[in-house]
């Protein structure tokens, strides 16, 4: 069924009420106020001399249009005040001054009909009862007030208060709804932060175990093709590149296990309020090693050395010990800058160039043109190597450039912004 045959299959109330129990309801009051004005019709009719009928007519009439006290309550209470006079509609007035006061009316059209209508009553029962025998002006003018006030202020004063927890009622409705609406939101949000923080944190743990693992592996590999090639020519070199491949796999091995240990280790549960940008940053746990640093830089030159690159360091300026996370940085872009060379420049010149300026330290690794006649070892490539430096590097706030060179070579450069930690 469509929208709007649900629609036509649940009808609405007709007009301008919103509840069919609203319909009822005025419809029924309508219809004593109807039989309550035709009643006091038939003394009017007498009084003013035309037949009854028409008097019980005209007082059905006008006690009608008490239905319509939703649509025009001003109107019903003006009715109610010109048929004053003829001494009927005290329903229609009464629940016409309740109706106007519990609307949305502005006051002082309120209490401008309002007092219209006190003024109305008290004028009249004073007139209808000045020629009662034994009654005094003061007691008659006292009796009329009282009347009058019972008949208008009552109505008035019940109908502002409905009106206003009404209204107090549908604000509190609305601002409900509206921290519901904040509340969803808020979760959504949650959810998405929580979401973001999954994802970073396995790329964070994806980078660190291709930046532990794939450089000694790599190696491995290096000098397990050279082991292939020497095996049988020189037996000494062999043994020598097999020791090495054993050094490589355990050292690649202890690598692992710290790292895992990193991420077994437990932490002590505290608050911690989810920034809106966090930068990708090593983690550094207490009680684990905090990770490689550039005092090892030439222990990571060497083994490329051992592995058969030509690989020459120069560090300029004076090294004053950074803070943990850039100087893993710094140690972490120089070694995957290495490894891709073993990949994919077998037998290319390589230059490892790093320089300690006040308040950064810059590093670049560049290789030449790679040795056609040079046997590569197969290292496979999943292409996360770049993208693992660039993201360090900009996580700490620096700058990362890599690309090929003129000469036919590759050039990764990066600069990280630090400040000396001691002495």
């Amino acid at each position: 069924m469509t929208s709007t045959g649900e629609e036509q299959g649940r009808a609405g109330p007709p007009l301008w009420w919103e509840r069919r129990r609203d319909v009822v309801w005025d419809v029924g009051i309508g219809a004593v106020s109807a039989l309550e004005c035709a009643w006091e019709g038939v003394p009017f009719a007498r009084e003013a001399g035309v037949p009854a009928v028409l008097g019980v007519l005209f007082g059905a009439v006008v006690g009608a249009t008490l239905v319509l006290r939703r649509r025009w309550p001003v109107a019903v209470v003006l009715v109610a005040i010109a048929v004053t006079p003829a001494v009927m509609g005290f329903l229609l007035g009464v629940v016409g001054l309740y109706t106007l006061a519990a609307c949305e009316v502005p006051r002082r059209v309120t209490a401008t009909v309002a007092s219209m209508s006190l003024v109305a009553t008290l004028v009249v029962i004073y007139m209808r009862t000045d020629d009662e025998a034994g009654v005094t002006q003061t007691l008659l003018l006292s009796l009329s007030v009282f009347v009058a006030v019972a008949l208008t202020v009552p109505p008035v004063l019940l109908g502002m208060y409905v009106g206003a927890r009404r209204r107090l009622m549908e604000s509190l409705h609305e601002r409900a709804d509206s921290l519901e609406r904040e509340l969803s939101l808020l979760a959504e949000r949650a959810e998405e932060r929580a979401e973001w923080a999954r994802t970073e944190e396995r790329t964070r743990i994806a980078r660190e175990m291709h930046d532990v693992v794939a450089h000694r592996v790599s190696l491995m590999v290096v000098h397990a093709a050279a082991l292939q090639a020497v095996a049988v020519k020189d037996p000494v070199k062999a043994a020598r590149n097999a020791a090495l491949v054993g050094d490589m796999g355990r050292q690649a091995l202890t690598e692992l296990r710290e790292m895992l240990g990193v991420l077994r280790a437990p932490v002590a549960p505290k608050p911690v309020a989810v920034p809106v940008a966090v930068p990708v940053v090593p983690v550094v746990v207490a009680g684990q090693e905090e990770g490689p640093s550039l005092a090892e830089l030439e222990v990571l030159v060497g083994q490329s050395r051992e592995a058969g690159m030509v690989v020459r360091l120069d560090v300029r300026g004076e090294w004053p010990g950074y803070a943990a996370e850039v100087e893993q940085t710094a140690y972490r872009v120089v070694q995957e800058a290495l490894t891709n060379c073993h990949k994919h420049a077998p037998g290319a010149e390589v230059v490892v160039r790093l320089a300690h300026r006040e308040g950064e330290v810059a590093m670049q690794v560049e290789n030449g043109p790679c040795d056609g006649d040079a046997g590569g070892a197969g290292l496979p490539s999943g292409g996360n190597g770049l993208v693992g430096m660039r993201e360090r590097v900009l996580g700490l706030g620096g700058v990362f450039v890599a690309g090929p060179t003129d000469s036919g070579g590759f050039r990764v450069s990066a600069v990280l912004p630090c400040a000396p930690v001691r002495a």
